[in-house]
């Protein structure tokens, strides 16, 4: 018998029991036990196993927890660390603007000065370009006024190549219209310069030299370069006297009495005082154009030479040496004087009034 039979049969007395077949009572019993210890061991199971679910979740949780706790951690840590970022970086742009408008500010003042340092480069560039262009006009002015004195270009020639190398080694753009004028002013006097008057100076001298020794027209019996003049026969020494006599006479003769032909009869009336005055007129009119060749009034001189050439055509013997070598220098000297325009540097000029104005 079971315990609840025995439990059951004390609390029912002694009632009348009936008879129970024992393998029919047993049987169930048993099945009902084991079906409860199924049923406790299920539910323990399930007990078990929710436990350990809830654990599982519970740790689960946990974690979810502490990660998210990290995680807020970390996004607390991070803001903290992008406001400590963003502060500095608020800090560091005042800095820049800081820096910056002070860097525009010393931009500023470097771009002053340089344009300070730049006006004043202009100013002393301008100031040399205007030094040396007064240089260069006075140097071209003092040999221009040498040369139309003088009559030779190779002062004015030298002022305008110095000009030019001084240019040159400016190494200014603004003086290149300078030295290019100045280049074809120099290559124009080259091409057309006239010889040099040194030579004409000489013809000159020597016809004032020699007006002395020119035979007059009027002077036959003192013309000593024999060209005109009659000489007597030679007197033969194996002739007879009385032959010898006769041609002595007859040369004293003919040295007293010459017949001709009398085409300028001023020529012939002309005493030894006015004789004298003519060659000393000759030697001032022969002086008049040498004054005149070295002033360059080249008409002038041209017109004292025509007047000194008439004067010794008519005033003294053609058929002399002498006077055919004067008429021979003087037809020279007319030719070798052209007439032809002082020297000229206008273009030069030109540019250096407008290098001196400025433009």
């Amino acid at each position: 018998m079971s315990d609840a039979s025995v439990l059951n049969d004390d609390l029912q007395g002694p009632a009348v029991r009936a008879p129970v077949p024992a393998p029919l009572q047993t049987v169930p019993s048993s099945a009902a036990v084991l079906l409860s210890r199924i049923a406790f061991g299920l539910l323990a199971i399930v007990a078990l196993l929710a436990l350990v679910i809830g654990l599982a979740l519970w740790q689960k949780v946990n974690g979810m927890q502490e990660q998210l706790a990290r995680q807020s951690a970390d996004a607390l840590a991070q803001s903290l660390e992008a406001r400590t970022l963003a502060r500095q970086a608020q800090e560091v742009v005042r800095d820049t603007a800081a820096r910056l408008a002070l860097t525009e500010t010393r931009v500023g003042e470097v771009a002053l000065q340089r344009a300070q340092l730049e006006e004043l480069m202009q100013s002393l560039s301008r100031s040399r370009d205007e030094n040396l262009v007064v240089d260069i006009e006075s140097a071209v002015r003092l040999a221009l006024q040498q040369a139309q004195v003088t009559g030779n270009v190779q002062p004015l020639l030298a002022a305008l190549k110095a000009g030019d190398l001084r240019i040159a080694r400016a190494a200014q753009p603004r003086l290149a219209p300078l030295q290019r004028a100045m280049q074809h002013d120099a290559d124009r006097l080259r091409s057309s310069a006239s010889a040099d008057s040194g030579e004409a100076l000489q013809k000159l001298d020597e016809l004032m030299r020699g007006i002395d020794e020119l035979p007059p027209l009027n002077a036959v019996a003192t013309r000593g370069d024999g060209l005109n003049s009659w000489q007597p026969e030679p007197i033969p020494a194996d002739a007879p006297w009385w032959q010898r006599f006769l041609l002595m006479v007859q040369a004293e003769a003919r040295s007293l009495l010459r017949v001709g032909r009398i085409e300028r009869p001023e020529a012939v009336l002309l005493t030894p005082d006015q004789t004298f005055f003519l060659r000393e007129n000759l030697k001032l009119k022969l002086l008049n154009a040498r004054l005149a060749l070295l002033s360059r009034q080249i008409d002038t001189a041209r017109n004292e030479l025509a007047n000194v050439s008439a004067s010794i055509n008519r005033y003294f013997d053609p058929a002399s040496r002498r006077v055919q070598a004067a008429a021979t220098l003087l037809q020279q000297l007319q030719a070798q004087m052209k007439t032809s325009e002082p020297p000229r540097i206008d273009e030069t000029l030109a540019a250096l009034a407008t290098a001196a104005a400025g433009r």
